[in-house]
């Protein structure tokens, strides 16, 4: 049988880099072919297009806690993604609305390279302290994983695959989801959050077992 993850992520979501990781590892250990497909959800939608924040600021206004405290959080995350294999710098890491990443995203997805798409991504804003709504830090990231300049260009300076951005956020409404990661295993089983490795592999397995 075919299995299918749908799976919910923002690309300046550090959680999701762990969880993306961590799925990674389940599917390493998974003797069955599964398809993954990912789409754009935004942890932040009001940042005004443009905007542009360090995070460690960002987060101490929004959750309204001293520098201290902000410190110790992204520490703390930092950790968890070195046990997965990551590096993460949020300390230089740069807030931006992501809705013109997500476009990139669709365009590679177009040409099958969704995964290595977002990938690239996620490692350049929390592990590069890139700014991913430059365009053109969009087209750099894109050529690079082998989407044609030139349309990774077009999008990057225009509005396409906004509708696209906005039925992935449309569908994660409707389903109830309210943060990321969040995976959908063949349309049926929902997982919230980054997930142990040995989690997503249990779900999978049972998928598998119910034919």
């Amino acid at each position: 049988m075919s299995i299918s993850i749908d799976v919910w992520s923002d690309v300046v979501c550090p959680w999701c880099y762990i969880g993306k990781r961590r799925l990674e590892t389940a599917l390493g250990r998974f003797e069955h072919d599964v398809t993954v497909t990912w789409h754009s959800f935004q942890l932040d939608p009001t940042i005004p297009a443009g905007t542009r924040e360090p995070v460690h600021e960002m987060l101490a206004k929004k959750i309204g806690a001293p520098a201290s405290q902000v410190r110790a959080m992204t520490h703390q995350v930092t950790q968890l993604a070195e046990a997965e294999g990551l590096t993460y710098d949020l300390g230089n890491a740069i807030s931006v609305n992501t809705r013109d990443a997500h476009r990139i995203a669709h365009l590679a997805g177009e040409h099958g390279l969704g995964t290595e798409m977002h990938e690239a991504l996620l490692k350049a804003h929390l592990s590069d302290a890139a700014v991913v709504d430059d365009p053109e830090t969009l087209v750099r990231l894109a050529t690079a994983v082998g989407v044609p300049a030139a349309e990774a260009a077009d999008v990057a300076g225009g509005t396409k695959y906004g509708a696209e951005v906005d039925a992935d956020i449309r569908k994660a409404r409707q389903l109830g989801i309210s943060g990321v990661p969040f995976f959908l295993i063949n349309n049926k089983y929902g997982i919230s959050g980054a997930q142990s490795a040995d989690a997503f592999l249990g779900a999978l397995h049972k998928v598998h077992a119910e034919g």
